[in-house]
């Protein structure tokens, strides 16, 4: 439990022993700290129950807090707002507490299991600037949940089975007819096939293929008909389906390792399909599969939507499944695999609807029980300076490796240390670009669309990632140089700044865990500014290492410590690394 907890349950005990009882007690920082560090406003609550007056209230508990001398400067505002602040030796205890043990700090949530679905990359596909939100806010919130005790499964759930390989496989089949993927009466080893294919013939033959389908219609079609092809496992095809699948998931786990995110399964929709005839029995058992020229649907629309709700698309009338069909499916394979207590979708939140229409067919039959969440947590987009989707110079969707190197060309103009090798440099300006990149990710709330503009978060001054990363360095360098304290405890202060840290340290479980309710980041990413920039002030103002007075000097090394250690644990849940230099 957690040192501000703690506190909470003791207070409820001072309040019943000066005659009330109260269920709930939320500890809140006040609003006039001239009055006090912390507000206590229950007097005002239990007037309704025990019909007295607030003041008379307010005295009867000011009269017990001042018997505990973790409290100070105790006070009466207005009708009966009580104001206090904590006690320098109590600040002191449990700024040691924590510099012991910082988990100590941290309130763990009652033990689950959680599968977060936050990759959704798509095989064969450059990752583009729309992937790094999903990436950046389902890694980040997989870190916090299992920093608070849960247990988290990321699943990158590729797509891997939709009409883009068909599309893929109609162009290959198009510049090379004669392979034996197409032929039917091939009966030999595919993996002897002459045929290499990189990542960058895939990304130049998507796009082509594409563009080609859009303006002829019989190309369109057939493929259509590969894709049907291959989802049904015509042996050709599929080979060929694999190989494809094959070359472009190692470059998608390339990029996202560059991003620092990672995943517990590498599933596809296609893993999915073990899953799908038990899925259609299901339905059919019930009566809700439905045929709507030529597809298979069902209604999930109630008779008190405000909104329309449209059928969801199981089977589509060339045969192939939809990427409706799949995400049931991989509901079904959760359940029996992981058997998870919540689900959590991490994307764009333009597919609320996809998600109102999935929700809502699974509970139709119980394919999860019913006590378990389904939650899509969605996100607004990352923008360029013109209010519009972060795009090219010739207006072309931006790739993510792209987006990523003009960030890191932009963190290098900042590295200005002589001491670091040219060589160096460059590896630093990647780590350094990526805290920016990610920092102002999680800055907005999440469902916010928000600018991005590279020259503002690269910069190493304001509310940037390079920022948290230089003050935290420069954290590490004062310790190393500081060495071993003669004391292991803090034990003096000297002004307000110490104070506001220890205050700051205080709320960290409180923004864990209103970020892990809110299933957004942004109170951890201001929380670290915050946290950093008490703590530039309080290193602006004083000399830590050269400080003649001992007490002092130790004290203000671990209070330096303390920050530190709340800095990297911060920094590793958003999943920005910390270089040793900058």
């Amino acid at each position: 439990m957690s040192i501000i907890k703690n506190l909470e349950k003791d207070l409820k005990q001072i309040i019943q022993n000066a005659g009330y009882e109260v269920e709930k007690l939320a500890l809140e920082p006040s609003n006039r700290r001239d009055l006090g560090e912390y507000q206590l406003n229950d007097a005002m609550q239990l007037v309704k129950i025990y019909h007295q007056n607030p003041r008379e209230i307010a005295e009867k508990i000011v009269t017990e807090l001042e018997k505990d001398d973790r409290f100070e400067k105790i006070n009466i505002a207005g009708p009966g707002f009580i104001n206090f602040s904590l006690s320098e030796k109590y600040t002191y205890d449990f700024l040691n507490q924590m510099n012991q043990d910082i988990f100590t700090n941290i309130d763990k949530k009652e033990p689950k299991k959680i599968v977060i679905d936050y990759g959704g990359a798509n095989v064969a596909k450059a990752l583009h600037v729309g992937h790094l939100r999903s990436a950046n806010i389902g890694e980040a919130l997989k870190r916090l949940a299992k920093l608070l005790g849960y247990e988290v499964i990321g699943d990158a759930h590729l797509g891997d089975y939709g009409r883009p390989l068909g599309l893929v496989m109609k162009e290959i089949k198009d510049r090379y007819p004669n392979l034996p993927y197409f032929d039917e009466n091939y009966e030999g080893d595919y993996s002897e096939v002459d045929f290499e294919i990189t990542n960058e013939d895939l990304e130049e033959i998507y796009p082509l293929a594409s563009n080609k389908s859009k303006e002829d219609e019989a190309y369109l079609e057939e493929a259509r008909v590969i894709t049907t092809k291959f989802q049904d496992g015509e042996k050709g095809y599929y080979e060929l389906w694999k190989k494809i699948v094959d070359v472009s998931k190692a470059e998608i786990k390339k990029i996202y390792d560059k991003l620092n995110v990672s995943f517990e399964i590498w599933n596809g929709e296609s893993d999915e399909m073990a899953y799908f005839d038990p899925l259609i029995q299901m339905y059919e058992e019930k009566g809700l599969l439905v045929e709507s020229e030529g597809a298979k649907v069902i209604e999930v629309a109630k008779e008190d939507d405000t909104y329309t709700v449209p059928p969801l698309l199981m089977i589509k009338s060339n045969g192939s499944k939809s990427y409706d069909s799949t995400d049931l499916a991989a509901i079904l394979e959760r359940k029996e695999n992981f058997n998870p207590d919540e689900i959590w979708y991490v994307v764009d939140g333009r597919q609320s609807l996809h998600f109102e229409q999935v929700f809502r067919a699974a509970r139709l039959i119980d394919l999860i029980d019913e006590d378990v969440v389904l939650e899509h947590i969605g996100f607004g987009t990352m923008n360029g300076k013109d209010g519009k989707p972060f795009k090219t110079r010739d207006g072309g969707v931006m790739s993510l490796e792209s987006l990523m190197e003009l960030v890191n060309q932009e963190t290098l103009k900042r590295i200005n240390n002589d001491s670091v090798p040219e060589e160096e440099k460059e590896e630093i300006s990647k780590i350094v670009g990526m805290a920016a990149l990610k920092y102002a990710d999680f800055l907005p709330f999440r469902n916010t669309d928000y600018i991005f503009e590279v020259e503002k978060f690269a910069d190493l001054e304001g509310k940037t990632g390079p920022y948290l990363l230089y003050s935290t360095i420069r954290m590490k360098s004062l310790l190393n140089k500081a060495g071993e304290t003669t004391s292991q405890e803090i034990t003096k202060f000297k002004g307000e700044n110490e104070k506001n840290i220890a205050l700051t340290l205080l709320d960290l479980p409180m923004v864990l865990s209103r970020s892990l309710e809110s299933k957004s980041l942004n109170e951890i990413a201001e929380y670290l500014y915050k946290l950093t920039s008490q703590y530039n002030s309080f290193y602006a103002e004083n000399k830590i290492i050269t400080e003649e007075d001992t007490a002092l000097r130790d004290s203000w090394i671990l209070l330096t410590n303390l920050v530190y250690q709340v800095n990297t644990m911060l920094l590793d849940v958003l999943g920005i690394k910390v270089p040793n230099k900058m």
